[in-house]
């Protein structure tokens, strides 16, 4: 038998390129994304703040901080999910995202859930 940690967030992205609002030619790539974040501990936890590492593909690194995500600090219970979309504009036609969500457990701990790294790319860039 297993014991659920009291911290245990998951996080997924699937994305998605917005070539109606993209102009290559002026090196501007529109990318959304939609993330769900699922509590697999065994305390209910609130998403405080999230902190993003965006790369595009010529190296350069932009760094992203802010309260919440779209405009909101969601509380999950034990075994919920919470899903939204955002997005992220390039100078490249591919680029990484990766971070963390800053989240405060029921009992009072804060602890950071990592957001994998993620590829932003235009359709059949790459292999």
């Amino acid at each position: 038998m297993t014991t659920k940690k009291p911290h245990d967030i998951a996080v997924s992205v699937a994305t998605q390129f917005i070539d109606e609002q993209s102009k290559p030619q002026e090196n501007h790539y529109v990318f959304a994304y939609t993330i769900t974040i699922r509590n697999r501990g065994s305390l209910s936890a609130r998403l405080l703040s999230r902190h993003w590492i965006i790369t595009d593909g010529n190296g350069d690194v932009r760094e992203v901080r802010g309260e919440g995500v779209v405009g909101e600090q969601p509380l999950m219970q034990p075994g919920e999910g919470y899903e939204y979309t955002s997005g992220a504009v390039l100078e490249t036609a591919v680029g990484t995202m990766q971070g963390s969500y800053r989240m405060l457990a029921e009992d009072g701990t804060r602890f950071d859930a990592d957001i994998p790294s993620f590829v932003l790319s235009i359709p059949r860039t790459l292999h």
